[in-house]
């Protein structure tokens, strides 16, 4: 039986329309334009409109993600959606997308592992593809984090946005594949720090959906760490390097962790995809947005080798290698 091999077709993003600057923030919190920018990178961030759910912003995503690869819905066959603010309870976020592209074959389901989303969704897609169950899938990021937020919390609130990313990977005969496809993808959990990053609320604990808490000191600690160690278990895997890979897209979640770890990783500064200043930390969507941004400005071209990279609640960590 011939080797599969998952293949980028296409990818798509979508920000809601209403824009939250630092300088609003100040007008109603302790904090400061230039506070925020020297400590995170962040200079706005994107949120919801009121009725404006996590599956609405999944489903323009999608939609550009299959513009972009030339597919109609239908070729669609799985749909794995990370977020860790879905619509409701049950059922999953990812069926009402489904049903609101109008697929109706296949499978749809939620993973949550937070800012790790999107990587551990990949993986899970790219797994599913490989055995030959599904021909092609939508792998989605999609966060409304800004529900989940204590807005009179200037250590948390003024460091999330909402947003959308989207994907639509294809199992490939290898010999058809070549060198592209998802090359390697290395995931971790260590749930001894969960409450370093968590929600307070649940449906089993609360029965609320609480808010976002941090302790921002000891995530910043454990992160670059963290990162690091998957990467260097990529390169191990493949005998790839910093050297050879074309882009580093790592989670837009602080500037400084993305400089901190690039640089303990000895990977160039102009290889590094930064778009935190732009939407903030926007979750499980942050990889994919990055990703389109560069993808649509020319940087990442056909052949590219792109390092994927995230840490999150839980602590969750991950590392992907795909060639575009």
């Amino acid at each position: 039986m011939n080797a599969i091999r998952s293949v980028v077709r296409g990818i798509g993003s979508y920000l809601p329309e209403k824009v939250v600057t630092n300088a609003e923030l100040s007008r109603r919190l302790d904090t400061s334009d230039e506070w925020i920018v020297q400590r995170t990178g962040i200079c706005q961030r994107h949120v919801a409109a009121d009725g404006q759910a996590t599956s609405a912003l999944a489903r323009i995503a999608a939609e550009r993600a299959l513009a972009d690869a030339g597919l109609g819905a239908d070729a669609i066959d799985l749909i794995v959606l990370a977020t860790a603010t879905p619509d409701q309870t049950f059922p999953a976020t990812a069926a009402t997308v489904q049903a609101e592209l109008g697929i109706v074959r296949g499978a749809a389901f939620d993973l949550q592992a937070v800012c790790s989303g999107f990587v551990f969704a990949l993986a899970t897609a790219d797994a599913h593809l490989r055995t030959g169950m599904f021909k092609r899938a939508l792998v989605i990021g999609a966060e409304t984090f800004s529900r989940i937020l204590d807005w009179e919390d200037r250590t948390t609130c003024v460091l999330f946005g909402d947003g959308a990313g989207a994907m639509v990977i294809e199992a490939v005969p290898a010999d058809e594949a070549g060198a592209r496809g998802v090359v390697t993808t290395h995931l971790r959990s260590d749930g001894r720090h969960r409450f370093k990053l968590y929600v307070d609320g649940g449906p089993s604990s609360t029965q609320t959906v609480g808010h976002l808490r941090m302790e921002g000191r000891e995530v910043f600690r454990h992160a670059v760490g963290m990162i690091t160690d998957v990467i260097e278990d990529a390169f191990a895997a493949t005998g790839e390097s910093a050297e050879s890979i074309d882009w580093f897209v790592p989670h837009q979640a602080n500037r400084r962790i993305i400089d901190a770890s690039a640089q303990k990783l000895n990977i160039a500064p102009e290889k590094v995809v930064t778009t935190v200043d732009r939407h903030g930390n926007t979750s499980a969507a942050s990889i994919p947005l990055a990703l389109d941004v560069a993808r649509k400005d020319g940087r990442i071209k056909d052949g590219d080798l792109v390092l994927l990279e995230a840490m999150g609640g839980g602590f969750t960590w991950a590392s992907a290698l795909v060639r575009w």
